[in-house]
C-alpha cells in the first residue's frame, strides 16, 4: 500500500530525497542516530533511579507524586516536539537539532545536582523540550539525506536508538547506582555535550528544503496547512494513535523497574526487567524496519500493537519467570515498533515543507500520553490497585493503538480511491 497521497506526491520538492547516499549523508544519519540514543537514555534514565528517589532522598516523595515528577520531562517533550518542527521547517534542520542536543544534556547533567523535588521537576522539565524537539527534527532531516525508497526503513532505523539508550540506561544502573547513587545516572550526558554534539556540528549538514523559500503556488509552511484539506483526518487520527502508543512505552518505561520490585524482585532483578523491555524494543525497530518496507508501515504498525497489547496481557496471569521476560520482550517489540513505523508514516506522507511540521505535530501531541501515563500509573498504585492494573491500562492503550491505525489505513486508501476515480 502506497501511504503517500497522490496530492502530497505532486507537491514534494525535487530536493525532498537526496538521489545518491554520500559518505557524509551517512556520517550525518550516524550523529544524529547517536543523538536519539542518548535521548533515549535520558528519556529511560528517570526510570531506573526511581526507586532511589523515593527511598534514598529527603524529598518526600511518594508514588504519586514520583509519577507527577516523571511526566516533567514528557510534558517538556510535548513542548519541544510540537515547537521544533515547525521550528526544523522554518529554520533549518541542522541548528534546531543541534540546539536541542545542547539543552537536554545540559538541563540533564543539572539534574544530578537537584537539592530537592521542585527543582528536579523543573530540571526534567527543559531538558524534556530539547529531547522532544531532536527527535522529529532528526528524522525529518534523515528523511532528506536517505534515497526515497529507503526513507521508511531508515526512519524506523532511526528509532532503535531510544530502546538502546534506553537498556544502557538499565545496563549502567545496576552497577552504578549501588556504587555511586543515582546522580551518577544524570552524569553520563555529559558525553553527548562533549562528544556528539561537536560531531554533529562537523557532519550535520542543512538541507536545501528546510531553508529553500516556498516557490510560488506551494503551499505554506505551519499547522494551518497541516491541519486542513487534505491532511486534516490523517493527521488528527495519527495524533491520537501516538497518544495511546507512547501512553504504552512510556508508561512501562517508568513504572516498570518500580512494579517489579513491588511483584517481590530486588533491584537488579527489576532493571534486568526493563532490559528485556528494552532490547524488545531494539529488535522490534529492526523487525518492523524490514516488515514496514515488506507491507508497509501503517499494516505492520497494527500488527505491532497487537503484539504489545498480547505481551502485556499475559503478564496478569503471574506467569513464570521466563515468560515474564518474553512477555516483556514482545511488549517491547511491540509498543516501540509501533512508534517507529507511526514516525515512518508520517515521514512518507507528507511533502518535504509540512514534514518536520507533520512528525512535531504527531510526537507533540502524542506526548499528551507520555506526560499521563507516568501520573495514571502512580495514582493506580496509590489507589492499590496492585501492579496488573498498571499492565491492563497499559495493555489497553496498545490495543486502542491498533484499532485506530486500522482506521487511519481505511482513512487513507479511502482517499486514495477517491483520488484515482
Amino acid at each position: 500500500m502506497n501511504h503517500t497521497l497522490p496530492a502530497a506526491a505532486s507537491q514534494r520538492p525535487a530536493t525532498g530525497a537526496s538521489p545518491t547516499f554520500s559518505r557524509r549523508s551517512a556520517m550525518a544519519v550516524l550523529v544524529c542516530w547517536l543523538l536519539v540514543v542518548f535521548d533515549g537514555y535520558d528519556l529511560i534514565v528517570y526510570g531506573t533511579v526511581q526507586s532511589s528517589l523515593i527511598a534514598d532522598t529527603t524529598w518526600g516523595l511518594t508514588k504519586a507524586t514520583a509519577g507527577t515528577i516523571g511526566s516533567m520531562a514528557f510534558l517538556g517533550m510535548m513542548i519541544g516536539a510540537i515547537f521544533a518542527g515547525r521550528m526544523a521547517d522554518s529554520w533549518g534542520r541542522r541548528r534546531t537539532i543541534l540546539g536541542c542536543a545542547v539543552v537536554f544534556s545540559v538541563f540533564t547533567i543539572l539534574c544530578a545536582f537537584a537539592p530537592n523535588a521542585a527543582v528536579f521537576g523543573g530540571l526534567r522539565l527543559l531538558a524534556g523540550i530539547g529531547l522532544g524537539g531532536l527527535v522529529p527534527s532528526a528524522n525529518a532531516l534523515v528523511a532528506e539525506l536517505v534515497p526515497a525508497k529507503w526513507r521508511s526503513t531508515v526512519a524506523t532505523l532511526m528509532m532503535s536508538g531510544v530502546p538502546i539508550g534506553g537498556s544502557i540506561a538499565a545496563l549502567v544502573g545496576i552497577p552504578l547506582i549501588p556504587a555511586f547513587g543515582w546522580p551518577a545516572m544524570f552524569l553520563i550526558a555529559v558525553i553527548a555535550l562533549v562528544v556528539v554534539v561537536p560531531l554533529g556540528i562537523k557532519y550535520i549538514p542543512e538541507t536545501l528544503s528546510s531553508t529553500k523559500p516556498m516557490a510560488a503556488g506551494k503551499e505554506p509552511i505551519g499547522f494551518s496547512s497541516l491541519l486542513r484539506a487534505p491532511y486534516l483526518g490523517v493527521s488528527v487520527l495519527f495524533a491520537v494513535a501516538t497518544i495511546a502508543t507512547l501512553f504504552a512505552w512510556y508508561g512501562l518505561g517508568t513504572w516498570l523497574p518500580n512494579l517489579m520490585q513491588i511483584a517481590g524482585y530486588n533491584l537488579g532483578s527489576a532493571l534486568t526487567f526493563a532490559l528485556a523491555l528494552n532490547l524488545g524494543a531494539v529488535a522490534g525497530s529492526v523487525i518492523t524496519a524490514w516488515a514496514g518496507t515488506r507491507f508497509g508501515p501503517i499494516p505492520t504498525a497494527i500488527a505491532a500493537a497487537a503484539v504489545a497489547a498480547v505481551g502485556l496481557l499475559v503478564l496478569l496471569a503471574g506467569p513464570p519467570v521466563t515468560v515474564v521476560y518474553l512477555a516483556l520482550v514482545l511488549a517491547g517489540v511491540g509498543t516501540h515498533g509501533t512508534q517507529c513505523l507511526i514516525i515512518a508514516a508520517v515521514a512518507s506522507h507528507y511533502p518535504d515543507h509540512l514534514r518536520g511540521t507533520a512528525l512535531g505535530w504527531a510526537l507533540g501531541t502524542g506526548r499528551i500520553g507520555a506526560v499521563v501515563a507516568p501520573q495514571v500509573g502512580g495514582l493506580l498504585l496509590a489507589a492499590g490497585l496492585g501492579v496488573n492494573s498498571n499492565f491492563l491500562t497499559f495493555a489497553g492503550a496498545a490495543a486502542a493503538a491498533a484499532m485506530l491505525l486500522a482506521v487511519v489505513g481505511l482513512t487513507i486508501k479511502a482517499k486514495q480511491g477517491a483520488t484515482n476515480d
